[in-house]
């Protein structure tokens, strides 16, 4: 068994190599991310969207959080499961956030969570660090705060915003977090914050000047077909090679071709002759 990824390792990756982050939500898909030798695996709160069918990721909470990722880990032997803390597990107090950081670890055998925004949460994020719990931080486009942003939005295109965005990484990497994802940020702003930090920043929608780069796993796939962003590479289109099997097996059903003889159990005649 390879040895697993540990945030350590993931920090000190920087400069050293690319680093590779993708989402994976159930048992097989954590053991098909894994086994392709990707570093990290994100339990993301995406769940809500590309799994369950919501809208956005406000409504997922913790319970289906931990039930998603004590399945990725029961997949995954290598890379580091972090696990994505819901809207409203982490907002109302550093004990809140502390107690929930610490159920992913000890209920959903994650190795760390990752959670949203720069400034107004680094009292959490140095609460769960001192509790012993890594975290990596998020920022730019936070799904969760979409609605103060004004949607799902390019962050950072003012002077202004990315300052406030360089800061914020320089302070969440001075508060302890292992590495810092940057979402739907200009990428000449993801270069200066990745050259302003000294932990990794992993990108999505921020350019290829990041120190790796993360995508949800159903887009890279082609199973998730709502929307598009822009930001995304399909290098598949499994919606439409399951429609056709699907439909194969219905007509297959309909004709009669299946279950063929190959896929029936036989039984010896004179125990059939037995039978009234």
């Amino acid at each position: 068994m390879s040895t697993r990824i540990t945030a350590p390792a993931v920090r000190d990756a920087k400069g050293q190599r690319k680093l590779t982050m993708l989402t994976a939500y159930d048992y097989p898909m954590a053991q098909f991310v894994d086994q392709a030798g990707i570093d990290m695996i994100l339990v993301g709160d995406s769940l809500a969207m590309v799994v369950l069918g919501h809208q956005d990721t406000l409504a997922v909470g913790m319970d289906e959080m931990l039930h998603h990722t004590r399945a990725v880990s029961r997949g995954a032997a290598r890379a580091l499961v972090i696990g994505d803390m819901p809207f409203m597990s982490y907002q109302v107090s550093d004990a809140q956030a502390v107690t929930n950081a610490g159920r992913f670890l000890k209920e959903a055998q994650a190795q760390a969570v990752k959670l949203e925004g720069g400034a107004r949460v680094l009292s959490r994020v140095r609460a769960i660090l001192d509790a012993g719990i890594p975290v990596q931080g998020h920022l730019g486009l936070t799904p969760q705060s979409a609605a103060q942003l004004g949607g799902f939005k390019v962050q950072g295109k003012s002077a202004a915003a990315a300052q406030r965005l360089i800061e914020d990484a320089q302070s969440l990497a001075e508060a302890g977090c292992f590495s810092i994802v940057l979402e739907a940020i200009p990428a000449p702003i993801a270069e200066r914050i990745t050259a302003a930090v000294p932990v990794p920043t992993i990108g999505i929608g921020a350019g290829p000047h990041c120190d790796g780069q993360v995508l949800v796993i159903h887009d890279l796939l082609g199973l998730f077909e709502r929307f598009l962003p822009r930001f995304v590479k399909q290098y598949a289109n499994l919606a439409g090679d399951i429609r056709n099997a699907v439909s194969r097996f219905k007509e297959d059903v309909e004709t009669g071709r299946f279950p063929a003889a190959e896929h029936c159990f036989a039984m010896a005649p004179e125990e059939l002759e037995k039978i009234q």
